[in-house]
């Protein structure tokens, strides 16, 4: 605001033009079969995309059943000094979201027996939440986000390795081609609420790994 430049402006543009494309759109969902009700995360960052402040924006999408129902995109606190670091303190804010999420569905009578899976692309990110050895290479990460490694150890979260191909939160943390922005949209059942054709519960499916 106190020192607007064009970047700025074609940030703007590219806002106004992203809502006006997408205002119409709707999360379609499907029924789910009893029984399969199951907790699914994605977790998911880009690394110092801010012009501003060179801060990065983790984002993450969680499905129960045949539907996605929360997702977030929010730029990070701090500035990272890598994108394993980066990539690390996004799989820590979806942690606790999963955490709070499987709380909130054992209350409604649907509680996680098994470890909620939480689908990463880094591979760096989930050696380092598994391997104490690591922490001498990483002793400038801040304690809080080293929680991960407990929650594993108990079972209640499970960070997965998933192919860039899989990892549907890019939709939320970059800039994407118009054909990658599309085949996201639709594996995360987005659609027009006159193309219900066109959300197919196959769609959310084939993005499982």
């Amino acid at each position: 605001m106190h020192s607007p430049s064009e970047k700025h402006f074609s940030t703007t543009k590219r806002v106004l033009r992203y809502i006006k494309g997408t205002i119409a759109l709707r999360v379609q969902f499907s029924k789910s079969v009893e029984g399969d009700l199951k907790l699914l995360g994605y977790s998911d960052s880009d690394w110092g995309g801010c012009v501003d402040d060179s801060r990065s924006t983790s984002g993450y999408l969680f499905s129960l059943g045949l539907g996605f129902f929360t997702w977030s995109s929010k730029k990070q606190e701090a500035t990272t000094q890598s994108i394993t670091e980066t990539e690390y303190i996004a799989a820590a804010l979806v942690v606790n979201q999963a955490l709070w999420l499987r709380k909130i569905l054992k209350d409604l009578g649907q509680e996680q027996v098994e470890a909620t899976n939480i689908m990463c692309d880094n591979i760096s990110a989930i050696s380092i939440s598994k391997n104490p050895m690591f922490h001498g290479q990483t002793k400038h990460i801040k304690i809080k986000y080293h929680f991960i490694r407990e929650v594993q150890q108990s079972n209640e979260v499970l960070l997965v390795h998933c192919s860039s191909e899989n990892q549907l939160t890019n939709i939320f943390t970059k800039p994407l081609p118009m054909e990658r922005f599309e085949a996201l949209k639709h594996k995360i059942g987005v659609c027009h609420p006159d193309a219900k054709e066109e959300c197919l519960v196959v769609g959310i499916l084939d993005s499982k790994p």
